[in-house]
C-alpha cells in the first residue's frame, strides 16, 4: 500500500539519481555529428548505433517480472555510475563494435532503473502520484538539458578522446547515493499479500490498455525520436556549428523539463486522459511549424515543443501505476517497454527516412503521423480505469 503523505526528501534523492543517471545517458546524440564523421557512417548507420543503446529496454519486461528478486538499492546506486562510465568512454573507442558494446551496457543499465524508480517513487508520492512523476521526471529532463552541454564542453576542452575525465563526478555521486538511499525491498511497493508474479495472468488482464497504450506512444515516438537524436545533426545541416546543435537540444530539454515538472500535477487536477489529449493536439501542430520555420522563430518552437513533447510522460507513468495492480513494477516494466521499444524503432525508422528523403521532409512526416496519437487517446481512455471514476 503507498502512504498518503508525500516525502519530499525520499523523492528528491530518486529523482536525483535519475538526474545523474540520464545526464551520462544523453551524451550519444550531442557527439553524434563528430562519430558519424570518425567512423564515415551514415545516418541509417547512426541510428542503428543509437539502437544498440536502446536495445536492453526490450528487457524491461523480464526485469519487471523478476522484480522481487532484484537488490532494488544497489541498481539505485550502481546504475548512475556503469552509464557515467561508458558515457565517459564513448570518445575512446576506435571500434564502432566496441562503442555500441559500450552503448549496450548503458542501456542495461537504463532499463534496470527505469524500471524500478518510478515504483519507488509511487510509494512515496502518496495521493500525489501525478505530482511525484513530475518531480522524477524533472530530475530526467533536466539531465538531459545539461547533458548536452556537459559532454559538448568536455570535447571542446580535451576533444573526443578526453571525455574519459568525465566519469569522475559519476564514480563521486555513487558514493553520495550508497550514503543516502535506503534499504529499498520489493515487497514494500508491491502489496501486503506479497502475491506471487503471474506475468502472463497481467499481460492478459491489462492487454487492452496496453495495446491502446502502445499505439499512443507509436504516434508520438516519431516526433520524439527525430528531434532528441538528431536535432544537433539537422541544425549542423542547415549550417550550425557543434556548440548551436547542442544548444538547440538543451533548449529542447529545458523546456521538456518545464513540461513535465508542472504537467503531473495539472493531471492530478484535471484527469490524466484530458491532459494526453490536450498535449495529443498540440504537439504535431507545433511540429509542423517548426518544420516549415526559419532558424531564429524555430529556437523559440523548441520551447513551446519540448513543454508539450515530453510532458507526457509523467502523466502516463501515473496512469500506468494507477490501474490498479497488484504488480506495480510489472505495470512500469510494461510501460518501460513500450517506450524504449517504440523510440528505438522510431529512431532507426528516422536515421532511414532522413538518408532517403532528408530530416527535413522527415520531420513534417513525423509531425502529420502524430496526429493518430489523438484518437489513440480515446481509445485508451475506454481501457483506463480512469474512465470509470
Amino acid at each position: 500500500m503507498n502512504s498518503t503523505s508525500f516525502k519530499k526528501y525520499k523523492v528528491a534523492v530518486i529523482a536525483m539519481a535519475h538526474l545523474i543517471h540520464d545526464v551520462y545517458s544523453s551524451f550519444l546524440a550531442p557527439i553524434l555529428p563528430l562519430i558519424i564523421d570518425k567512423f564515415g557512417i551514415s545516418l541509417a548507420g547512426a541510428g542503428i548505433l543509437s539502437l544498440s543503446q536502446r536495445i536492453p529496454s526490450f528487457m524491461s519486461f523480464v526485469i519487471g517480472a523478476i522484480a522481487h528478486k532484484l537488490p532494488w538499492r544497489w541498481i539505485i546506486i550502481l546504475a548512475p555510475v556503469i552509464t557515467g562510465i561508458c558515457g565517459s568512454l564513448l570518445g575512446l573507442p576506435n571500434s564502432i563494435v566496441l562503442l555500441g558494446i559500450l552503448l549496450f551496457v548503458m542501456g542495461v543499465c537504463s532499463a534496470s532503473f527505469h524500471v524500478t524508480a518510478p515504483v519507488i517513487i509511487m510509494h512515496f508520492a502518496g495521493k500525489k502520484s501525478g505530482k511525484g512523476m513530475s518531480w522524477y521526471m524533472l530530475g530526467g529532463e533536466a539531465a538531459r538539458m545539461l547533458g548536452p552541454l556537459t559532454v559538448v564542453s568536455a570535447v571542446s576542452l580535451w576533444q573526443l578522446e578526453g571525455m574519459w575525465l568525465l566519469m569522475f563526478p559519476a564514480i563521486v555521486a555513487g558514493i553520495t547515493l550508497y550514503l543516502v538511499v535506503d534499504n529499498l525491498p520489493y515487497q514494500k511497493f508491491a502489496n501486503k499479500k506479497n502475491e506471487k508474479i503471474y506475468w502472463w495472468k497481467t499481460i492478459k488482464s491489462y492487454s487492452g490498455f496496453f495495446i491502446s497504450l502502445t499505439l499512443y506512444m507509436i504516434f508520438r515516438s516519431l516526433m520524439k525520436g527525430s528531434l532528441s537524436t538528431f536535432l544537433p545533426t539537422y541544425v549542423g545541416l542547415q549550417g550550425g556549428s557543434l556548440i548551436s546543435g547542442a544548444i538547440a537540444l538543451s533548449i529542447l530539454q529545458t523546456a521538456a523539463a518545464v513540461g513535465t515538472f508542472f504537467m503531473g500535477g495539472i493531471s492530478d487536477k484535471i484527469g490524466r486522459i484530458r491532459s494526453l489529449l490536450i498535449l495529443a493536439v498540440l504537439a504535431p501542430l507545433l511540429m509542423l511549424l517548426f518544420a516549415f520555420s526559419g532558424t531564429n522563430i524555430q529556437f523559440i518552437l523548441l520551447v513551446l515543443l519540448g513543454i508539450v513533447l515530453y510532458a507526457t510522460t509523467p502523466v502516463l507513468l501515473a496512469l500506468v501505476l494507477e490501474q490498479g495492480s497488484s504488480q506495480p513494477a510489472m505495470m512500469n516494466a510494461g510501460f518501460t517497454t513500450i517506450n524504449f521499444t517504440t523510440n528505438a524503432i522510431a529512431v532507426l525508422f528516422t536515421g532511414v527516412l532522413g538518408d532517403l528523403i532528408g530530416l527535413p521532409m522527415t520531420f513534417k512526416i513525423s509531425a502529420l503521423l502524430a496526429i493518430g496519437a489523438i484518437p489513440s487517446v480515446l481509445l485508451l481512455k475506454k481501457y483506463s480505469s480512469e474512465d470509470q471514476k
